[in-house]
């Protein structure tokens, strides 16, 4: 595996690849890699000649200083992970050669999000997603890839995304691999590592609602499950910021299930001191 932390020669190198006929897979994280992770990069070393792998911590996309401070960094372990599953290129940048001008004056892609920015987590965390369009359209300039890979478990990221690579036409198909679990249902994360035991035990409840609004959606109205499953979720140490049943195309709430072709729903719990999401589709197009 060739680790790269500078753009420029990472960039010399993929443009000799694909002169030479090379297909590349690209799988960006913020690192402290687990099996999810590795699930996207096995994907994409199935589909690609090459797979790239990005760690970087983007600053941008954290309203909260303390959270980006507590994020979990174990660049080490992550490569000897990465390794492992063949992964061809690890990128791992300093944050001047993402935003040469500085974080602060990082300028992402100026396109309309239509709302997509403003519910869920949006709400939650103001300024968050247009911090993640900044550092995903930079390093989608800088590598180039044939194919972005994503995880489910992001769900609300990945549709933003996809508007964004859908409006500014960007020449890079987007995949979505499955939300990867722990045994009692809990979807792997690098924020689980920061758990305490009491939190950790607790907190495959938020899978537990999820299918409790699965079974239910389609029998029970949809401001009854909502109701149901906060309630659910709000016993200590768990806190839930939301719980919502949104169409995955606009993010935007059901409130009838009459005509409703798609929909997901998506918790927010904090667990303890840590912040964790997920979703399940909960009926697909026919």
């Amino acid at each position: 595996m060739l680790l790269f932390k500078q753009t420029e020669k990472l960039q010399t190198y993929l443009q000799r690849m694909k002169k030479a006929g090379k297909t590349i897979g690209f799988v960006p994280t913020m690192g402290a890699l687990h099996e999810g992770h590795l699930s996207l990069i096995r994907l994409s070393h199935a589909q690609h000649d090459l797979t790239v792998c990005s760690i970087f911590v983007n600053p941008t996309q954290f309203n909260d200083p303390e959270d980006l401070r507590r994020y979990p960094r174990q660049v080490s372990s992550d490569a000897a992970m990465l390794e492992s599953e063949n992964c061809n290129v690890l990128f791992c940048p300093l944050v001047s050669e993402i935003y040469p001008e500085g974080a602060s004056h990082a300028a992402g892609p100026d396109l309309p999000l239509h709302g997509l920015d403003q519910t869920m987590e949006g709400a939650h965390r103001p300024g968050h997603f247009r911090g993640v369009l900044q550092v995903v359209y930079r390093l989608l300039d800088v590598v180039h890839p044939d194919t972005l890979y994503l995880g489910q478990k992001d769900a609300q990221q990945h549709t933003i995304i996809r508007h964004m690579i859908d409006t500014l036409l960007l020449p890079v198909e987007l995949v979505i691999g499955p939300t990867v679990r722990e045994k009692d249902g809990l979807a792997m994360s690098s924020r689980n590592a920061l758990l305490t035991q009491e939190a950790r035990s607790a907190a495959p409840r938020i899978y537990k609602a999820l299918q409790m609004a699965a079974q239910l959606f389609g029998t029970t109205p949809v401001p009854e499950i909502r109701r149901k499953a906060i309630e659910f979720l709000n016993q200590p140490p768990l806190e839930p910021e939301y719980f919502e049943i949104v169409d995955p195309r606009t993010l935007q709430p059901i409130d009838s299930t009459e005509e409703c072709t798609e929909a997901l729903a998506c918790a927010a719990v904090k667990a303890g001191e840590v912040r964790l999401i997920d979703n399940t589709l909960l009926k697909t197009q026919a």
